[in-house]
């Protein structure tokens, strides 16, 4: 294991540990998984993140056997939908499931999440939709997490959970934070009545608003002298200066 690998395997670590203690997600209930070249990194099965060591996280070929594993540890029983998405989708670095609270709760209720935020642009769609039900690890749920990911970077997994995807681990997180965010918003909202949810035009405007967010423009440079101002003030200084005369 060279020390670029190490590093991911800490990060994917330190992630599962924060988001247990975030409230995002309970006990091993959850998985992440990273790509990592031609292979994917995954949390081991049923194994309590305050004890797990980066040696533990398992490996497995994008290509060849599909199902082959390294490690002391078998992968996650949930590997199946995780593997098949990074497989499907180039696009994608980093998979996040969670049991979160509100999320589920939705999930548990079969309701797909419309768009009552602007956030909703983050996952690439005017929706957040929940997959049909199917038992955890099992083909048949990853063929219906893969259904409900389709143009979308997250969906709910009906009686189970939610899945968050991005480029990289981080943005993969951070989706997981915002899709939670938004089930919570969606579930109170819908406890004052009929929320009020944006059309399509509202959402693409914020899409493309996203493209720009973050991006600072550079500071201006100060205006250089111009080049005859520039000449003058040294040939100024270049000159002997007179001596003053001793007569009154």
């Amino acid at each position: 294991m060279n020390r670029e690998e190490r590093l991911i395997r800490e990060n994917i670590i330190a992630k599962c540990r924060w988001m247990n203690a975030s409230g995002l997600n309970q006990g091993t209930s959850g998985n992440i998984s990273v790509r990592y070249k031609d292979r994917m990194l995954i949390t081991p099965s049923a194994t309590p993140y305050d004890s797990m060591k980066p040696e533990m996280i398992a490996s497995m070929p994008l290509e060849g056997e599909y199902g082959s594993w390294e490690g002391p540890l078998k992968p996650s029983t949930e590997w199946r939908f995780h593997l098949d998405i990074m497989r499907g989708r180039p696009d994608v670095g980093g998979v996040v499931h969670t049991h979160s609270t509100y999320a589920t709760v939705l999930a548990i209720a079969r309701k797909p999440i419309p768009a009552c935020h602007y956030m909703m642009a983050a996952f690439g769609g005017t929706d957040i939709r929940c997959a049909g039900y199917a038992r955890f690890g099992t083909a048949e749920l990853s063929e219906l997490a893969l259904e409900a990911l389709e143009g979308r970077n997250g969906c709910l997994l009906a009686n189970h959970g939610m899945i968050a995807v991005g480029a990289n681990l981080d943005k993969a997180m951070w989706l997981a934070v915002e899709l939670e965010t938004i089930a919570k918003q969606y579930y109170l909202s819908l406890a004052l009545g009929l929320p009020h949810i944006l059309g399509d035009a509202e959402i693409a405007e914020t899409a493309q608003g996203f493209s720009t967010y973050g991006l600072q423009e550079p500071k201006a440079k100060a205006a250089k002298p111009a080049k005859a101002a520039t000449k003058a003030r040294a040939a100024a200084r270049s000159k002997p200066e007179k001596k003053r005369s001793s007569k009154r």
